[in-house]
């Protein structure tokens, strides 16, 4: 892919390089300007344009954006060596040469940088805020700038491959449909958040599983209610699926305390019979005790202040009765103990000869807190205190649940925060594809009959 990149890259340099020392050349012949103001023009419009293997718009934009970076960053190198030379040689001259040599660089170097920069900020997603303002404070600080510029030219460039591959990789494997599961899809989304059509809680992992045959609904439970509450809407999210599509059963995806949503529903609410699998994604089955700690330590005015701005924000959003206490009272490890005394003597239900379910749950943790995306860098010190490892916010000790288990990390500082498994950031992990391990995850439950 990109056979022609350099190729194209250097064509590109070459024209920029020529426009910005072309004080050299136009200082005894003025009518040359216009040629070069044609050949910039035109290099501008064809920067990148013939790469082959970019699918979308977005893309193309962006790694013209990057092309066009490299050149400047090159080009710039390039043009303040020669303008030294130009100076020693032409000394004699006074001044006006110099400044008028540097102004006419500066000129065409400024506009094909921001040129560039535009389009990357207005086209990237892997950039991120944290990125772009890197980038923009450190804009006008020698040294820096080229080391800002670089991060965000192989950010950019890493993203159009790392999305082109994607693109065609699934285009390749399309037909086999290899999400394509018996029984629908039932996505439940964690603590304070909602299920959103404009910002979807699991990222680009759903649309990801649709391109591969998967049909997908979502919990759509309160962001937050106490578990018993939010079990009774996935009850009844279940019942209105099957009702619609004639199913028999679903397959329940849950992230964090969407997973004791589930199994409550399931042990408690008489849902058994119609899940064929729960999947477990990072639930706190056995709560987190920096939870209680908080709890117990936080002022009450404190307490009911934090409480109230909350529910307030989360009726304005959709819920209908938000309890903030409650909800995270049931993320302590006092709170899920309570739930699984209660849930316990029901466990038999998951292995019912008749309709057996298929249990199995997955956690992840950071390697290093300065690694995760705000607020779980602030909190995976505090979390690893009370319960250990974590993923910013759960204990590895409290993930495992059902008949499998598997905790899931990378090599090097990143590892893979409880936001991360959600795809929360949209951003592409080095040796983590969150979108790929959930196309394996169904493709799993397929080969299951499920």
């Amino acid at each position: 892919m990109f056979k022609e990149y350099y190729a194209i890259s250097i064509i590109d340099l070459i024209l920029i390089t020529l426009c910005a020392v072309s004080y050299i050349f136009t200082e005894d012949n003025p009518w040359l300007i216009l040629l070069f103001i044609f050949g910039f023009v035109i290099s501008i419009l064809l920067t990148g344009f013939s790469a082959v293997g970019i699918p979308d718009k977005r893309l193309k934009r962006c790694y013209r954006g990057s092309v066009k970076l490299a050149v400047f960053m090159v080009s710039l190198l390039i043009t303040i060596i020669v303008f030294i030379i130009e100076w020693i040689d032409n000394a004699a001259l006074g001044w006006q040469y110099p400044v008028l040599f540097a102004v006419t660089a500066f000129s065409y170097l400024c506009i094909y940088f921001w040129i560039g920069i535009i389009e990357v900020y207005t086209s990237s997603t892997q950039l991120g805020i944290e990125k772009r303002v890197i980038g923009l404070l450190c804009g006008m600080i020698p040294i820096a700038n080229l080391i800002a510029l670089s991060m965000i030219i192989y950010t950019t460039h890493l993203e159009v491959c790392t999305e082109s591959r994607k693109y065609w990789f699934n285009e390749k494997r399309k037909d086999e449909q290899i999400c394509k599961t018996k029984y629908p899809l039932l996505m439940v989304h964690g603590v304070f958040f909602r299920d959103s059509e404009h910002l979807n809680y699991w990222g680009r992992v759903p649309a990801e599983l649709i391109k591969n045959g998967a049909t997908v609904y979502y919990g759509g439970q309160e962001s937050a209610g106490p578990v018993r509450n939010c079990a009774v809407e996935i009850k009844n999210v279940i019942e209105e699926i099957i009702k619609e599509t004639g199913c028999e059963k679903v397959n329940i995806i849950a992230h964090s305390k969407g997973g004791l949503d589930s199994r409550y529903a399931i042990t408690k609410c008489g849902m058994a019979p119609y899940v064929a699998s729960l999947t477990t994604i990072n639930t706190p089955h056995k709560g987190c005790e920096f939870a209680d700690y908080l709890l117990e330590r936080a002022p009450e005015s404190l307490k009911k202040s934090v409480a109230a701005a909350y529910n307030a924000g989360a009726k304005a959003l959709g819920d209908k009765e938000p309890d903030f206490i409650k909800a995270v009272t049931d993320l302590t490890a006092t709170g899920a103990k309570a739930l699984r005394d209660e849930m316990e003597p029901f466990e038999h239900v998951y292995d019912d000869e008749e309709n057996p379910i298929f249990t199995q749950s997955y956690g992840s943790k950071l390697n290093k807190a300065v690694n995760g995306k705000f607020p779980l860098n602030l909190s995976y010190n505090l979390v690893k205190l009370f319960d250990g490892n974590n993923d910013g916010l759960v204990g590895e000790k409290s993930f495992p649940w059902g008949s499998r288990f598997e905790l899931l990390t990378n090599k090097g500082k990143r590892g893979i925060s409880h936001a991360d498994m959600i795809d929360l950031n949209r951003e592409n992990i080095a040796g983590f594809d969150v979108r790929e391990f959930y196309v394996g995850l169904v493709h799993d439950l397929k080969e299951r009959g499920l």
